[in-house]
């Protein structure tokens, strides 16, 4: 297979993963079984960056299962062919190497500052919770903040906080903080704060995109979901659904915190509905159909680069 063919090929695996993804947010499935589909989407996220890198530097370089410096080589000898080369296909295929290496630059470079924002916003959190913060008898493992707002929510990490105001301590009874901990200390155990992070990057990297602002919403709201499932195992759903509907969209979380009880309206009232009326998980096939798709899409390509 020519070097042209597997940039076609790999043009289409980018399109039918940005394709799928604009699928995936009008789905209803996805809240269903929010674990498996997170999965799907971190596989069309993956897919889609690798394969329209992968699609561009292939038009760039059109030159059968050779090195990429042999085929630098060859796009240099075409700049130097001087009036007797190609001059349109030399400025497509120099177009496409720098758009290209472009992309592959800002999908890097957005992943890296997005990693690195948060890990200082998160030093910042814990310097100042050393500070202000004290532990209390009513909340167990958490930390308490001296603040009229009510709010609680956890910095993920190696040093892992749970953090709760006075004003949530104030607002909340015993059952309800104690369903609102257990959805908190799901994320730190199962590290949503990673799960999160490659499409906080995307969506810097393309901040005018809607469907990349689509896109993080909807793993955001997978995210909350799947711990509100985890936190169902040991607490009743109607706790949860108090503090949710208690705090609504009032509590305030600092930059690089997940929360059990803060977000836009809309996702708010879309968890109390899942909570108040559950729906049956998908069927073990489907799931695992699921997760074999998610491979095979993220894999495609690789497969493609590499043979």
């Amino acid at each position: 297979m020519t070097g042209l063919a597997d940039a076609a090929l790999l043009a289409v695996v980018a399109i039918g993963s940005v394709a799928g993804a604009s699928a995936l947010v009008g789905a209803s499935w996805p809240r269903r079984s929010p674990a498996a589909a997170i999965l799907l989407w971190q596989a069309l996220g993956l897919a889609a960056g690798i394969a329209a890198v992968g699609a561009l530097l292939g038009l760039a370089l059109p030159v059968d299962r050779t090195s990429v410096a042999s085929a630098l080589w060859r796009l240099r000898s075409l700049a130097l062919a001087g009036p007797h080369g190609p001059p349109v296909l030399l400025v497509v295929r120099m177009c496409c190497l720098t758009a290209g290496l472009a992309l592959l630059s800002l999908l890097c470079w957005v992943l890296v500052a997005a990693t690195a924002a948060l890990v200082q916003a998160r030093r910042r959190q814990r310097e100042l919770l050393a500070l202000l913060a004290h532990g209390d008898p009513k909340v167990p493992g958490a930390l308490v903040v001296d603040h009229p707002a009510a709010a609680a929510y956890c910095l993920p990490g190696l040093r892992s906080k749970i953090v709760v105001s006075a004003g949530a301590l104030e607002l909340l009874c015993p059952a309800e903080l104690a369903a609102v901990l257990a959805h908190e200390r799901a994320h730190v155990r199962e590290r949503h704060d990673l799960v999160l992070l490659p499409f906080t990057a995307l969506r810097r990297a393309f901040p005018r995109s809607a469907r990349c602002t689509d896109a993080y919403q909807a793993v955001a709201l997978l995210v909350e979901m799947l711990a509100d499932d985890r936190a169902l195992r040991a607490r009743p759903a109607r706790e949860l659904v108090s503090a949710l509907v208690r705090v609504g969209t009032a509590g305030q979380v600092p930059t690089g915190a997940l929360a059990a009880t803060t977000g836009p309206e809309g996702e708010v009232a879309a968890r109390v509905t899942r909570l108040l009326h559950p729906v049956r998980p998908l069927p073990a096939p489907a799931v695992a159909a699921i997760c074999l798709g998610s491979a095979l899409i993220a894999a495609a390509p690789v497969a493609l680069l590499l043979f």
